[in-house]
């Protein structure tokens, strides 16, 4: 069956990512958009630099127009940020972008953008699998017939407002003025193209690596970890670079290196750009994150007479909550964040431009006004497991996490549990520890933070030792 979860469908390339599944996600789109009357405009398809990725699009498109939906296709791979944008500025009902993220070679899959360039929700979602389910039959139009008859049409310059619209934001004065040497890890990613613009827009010399296509993307995961961006560190180090910088595959999750060879997670990241905004650029209010992300910017936001929002995972529940309070941004621990007056999905292209103009107008570096927020509001320290399980075993973990609200046995006193996505104990201490199954890929995910990272193993080591993984 196909099923979408946080992130889009997601499949392993053979196995269930094939043509004829493509064109029935495709089919159940379509059928979405007629039974919404949402049909009379173009549908927007993007894909990323994965194996078979602008052959789906091309099968996707081919579906459409069969239907009777024009669109507009790419002539080059593009992040899915750009497609979420254009939707938005072009006022379009549906955008599809395929990729699978930062998810593993062996995957694809399609993201599902709608109204104003957001995710799509749960509900248009579970309504389109049940569409899926329905089809009998999958009309399609020839991808070259489709050209020539104008269903679909090539876009010649797709990136330009995308462009346009960040370095409006952003201070290039400041950039200018200061040059950042920059190191850029694109991850054979489809956000390379748009930051390096940026960069040279803004004078900032910019030196790239792994820039080259690559379906396997070097044999390691499209993710900005601390891990996958070793190589990065080094070379930021001996080459003298202000910043190193990386993306995942589709351009919408950030990594950043220090010129130390620090590597900054996003839960850093986060902070920083939060703390930045309001300190220096004096915008107003709160910050939304989801469960899994640190409590450093409940702290922050407090300091600044703000309020921080918790939601469960799933960039869809940020971008509305950030529209609800009209909250400065929001983000999550994997990596993603957007900003507010930009799109309503994660943007690493915007993000990272927005991280050099911090480093830029402050005059430090990041491990720097790290170090300043450890100071003004204490150490936050993550640790992450993420676990492979037995497809059997789901159930019975299911069971006694959600269902009977079992719970290991912890030193500290709990306040507190939300079982609202997974389960997240809440500590006197300020501790947490979340344990939830991932919405990507077949993995159980255990996240705890506490001052000191011992303390954040022994949470994710209870909780491993209570479900036997």
């Amino acid at each position: 069956m196909i099923k979408f979860g946080t992130g889009g469908w997601r499949a392993i390339i053979g196995d269930d990512f094939t043509r004829e599944n493509v064109q029935l996600v495709a089919n159940g789109i379509l059928e979405y958009a007629r039974e919404t009357n949402k049909t009379d405009k173009p549908v927007i398809i993007g894909y990323d630099r994965r194996f078979l990725s602008e052959s789906a699009a091309k099968w996707i498109a081919e579906v459409l127009a069969g239907g009777g939906i024009d669109v507009w296709f790419l002539n080059r791979s593009a992040p899915t940020p750009l497609i979420m944008h254009t939707v938005k500025d072009s006022e379009l009902y549906f955008g599809i972008e395929v990729t699978a993220s930062h998810n593993p070679a062996r995957y694809n899959g399609i993201k599902v953008i709608v109204d104003e360039g957001r995710d799509a929700s749960q509900e248009i979602t579970g309504r389109i699998e049940e569409l899926i389910e329905a089809t009998k039959e999958v009309k399609i139009i020839g991808f070259d017939e489709a050209v020539n008859n104008g269903k679909v049409l090539y876009l010649r310059n797709p990136f330009n407002k995308f462009l346009d619209d960040i370095l409006a934001l952003l201070d290039t004065d400041a950039l200018r003025e200061r040059g950042l040497r920059v190191l850029f890890d694109t991850m054979h990613g489809s956000g390379a193209y748009p930051l390096q613009v940026i960069f040279h827009t803004t004078r900032c010399t910019v030196d790239t690596i792994n820039l080259n296509k690559d379906a396997y993307f070097g044999g390691i995961m499209p993710a900005p970890t601390e891990q996958t961006l070793s190589p990065l560190s080094d070379m930021v180090v001996k080459g003298g670079y202000d910043l190193g910088i990386a993306m995942d595959g589709d351009g919408d999750r950030l990594g950043i290196i220090d010129k130390d060879g620090t590597y900054i997670n996003a839960n850093q990241i986060l902070c920083m750009l939060y703390y930045y905004l309001v300190k220096f650029k004096g915008w107003k209010g709160g910050v939304v994150r989801n469960l899994a992300t640190t409590h450093m910017l409940d702290k922050i936001a407090e300091s600044f007479g703000e309020q921080c929002y918790e939601v469960p995972v799933g960039f869809k529940y940020i971008s509305s909550k950030i529209d609800e309070v009209d909250a400065v941004l929001g983000g999550e621990s994997s990596g993603g964040l957007t900003v507010r007056g930009h799109i309503h999905g994660k943007d690493s292209v915007y993000a990272a431009s927005l991280f050099a103009e911090m480093i830029s107008v402050t005059g430090m570096s990041p491990v720097e006004i790290m170090k300043d927020l450890e100071n003004q509001f204490g150490v936050f320290t993550m640790v992450e497991d993420n676990l492979v399980f037995a497809p059997e075993y789901k159930d019975t973990v299911n069971k006694i996490i959600m269902i009977d609200k079992k719970l290991p046995e912890f030193k500290n006193k709990v306040t507190r549990v939300n079982y609202e996505d997974g389960c997240k104990v809440y500590f006197e201490n300020g501790d947490f520890v979340i344990c939830r199954f991932s919405g990507t890929e077949p993995l159980l995910r255990i996240f705890a933070e506490s001052s000191e990272k011992a303390v954040a193993r022994e949470y994710v080591d209870a909780f491993r030792l209570f479900l036997n993984l």
